[in-house]
């Protein structure tokens, strides 16, 4: 399971990856929570959970509640594009919950605690061939 992280202040992004052992804990959080960055690897930040992906690419909409996949009527949001005024389009979303299906789960940086944004989004290193 993937966390990406980013700071609304600066703009940058990042992603961590969780342990097996680790997601546990996450399962049966919703859209809205807030959790301790120390539960996913990014010690000292607090993060505040804002949208899902599963293993299909299915987004997750805040107001369906659980973790099941259903095909809702909707005209604009998570889930569609480009829809015209006056249409709705029945598309495939999940719920608000993470379940074992989740695959990636995005946040944001509510307080950044001790760590400085350099430590935070730290840039990848190239490998030499």
């Amino acid at each position: 399971m993937k966390i990406v992280y980013s700071d609304r202040k600066s703009g940058k992004t990042a992603q961590a990856e969780v342990a097996k052992e680790g997601e546990s804990r996450l399962i049966g959080l919703r859209i809205g929570d807030q959790l301790e960055g120390s539960a996913v690897g990014i010690e000292g930040v607090k993060l505040q959970i804002t949208g899902l992906s599963d293993n299909t690419g299915a987004p997750s909409r805040k107001e369906i509640d659980g973790s099941g996949k259903v095909w809702p009527l909707i005209s604009s949001g998570v889930g569609i594009r480009g829809a015209k005024n006056g249409y709705r389009h029945r598309r495939m979303v999940r719920g608000n919950a993470i379940s074992p299906d989740t695959v990636q789960i995005n946040t944001v940086i509510l307080e950044h605690g001790s760590r400085s944004l350099e430590e935070l989004f730290k840039p990848k290193e190239k490998k030499e061939q």
